[in-house]
């Protein structure tokens, strides 16, 4: 009977000597932090019950999973949790202020055959023949357009 109780205790002292000799969750995170760090900053890191959990955002999924496989290399690390979302930067466009004086040209210089018009540099030149009313109607609609300046030194003003 006294070797079932000096049996039971030693169990449990045993028990109790590996578990205190486990590192702490505050140690590993402390290891998942510094194994993280270097491949994907900003991340944060938390770990429970020896389970790692990261979060954060990255831009790319190459550093997502570059950083679940640092947090597994550290010492204590039961599991990963990934929590780590991947943000894709908008790309910038930027649009000429000639695309949209061009597309507003577009729609005006239909109703004028025998007429063209290019925009260069927020400026239009007008070249071609016109009636001087068909001119002045013209040349209203493209002044709405707000362009630097509107050119017609080469265009040819017919009275009808």
């Amino acid at each position: 009977m006294n070797m079932k109780k000096i049996g039971s205790g030693v169990l449990i002292a045993c028990t109790l000597f590996f578990a205190s000799c486990a590192p702490k969750d505050a140690e590993i995170n402390k290891n998942v932090a510094e194994n993280v760090q270097p491949v994907a900053s900003g991340i944060s890191t938390d770990v429970k019950d020896g389970v790692a959990t990261l979060s954060g955002q990255v831009k790319d999924e190459a550093t997502r999973t570059a950083a679940e496989d640092a947090a597994k290399k550290a010492t204590g690390v039961k599991s990963v949790v990934n929590n780590i979302t991947v943000v894709v930067p908008e790309p910038v466009v930027t649009l000429s202020p000639d695309d949209a004086l061009q597309k507003g040209l577009n729609d005006i210089m239909k109703d004028y055959p025998g007429a063209t018009a290019v925009v260069t540099n927020g400026e239009i030149l007008v070249t071609g023949t016109l009636s001087a009313e068909k001119w002045k109607r013209l040349k209203m609609s493209l002044d709405a357009l707000n362009p630097k300046k509107v050119d017609a030194v080469t265009l040819k003003i017919i009275n009808p």
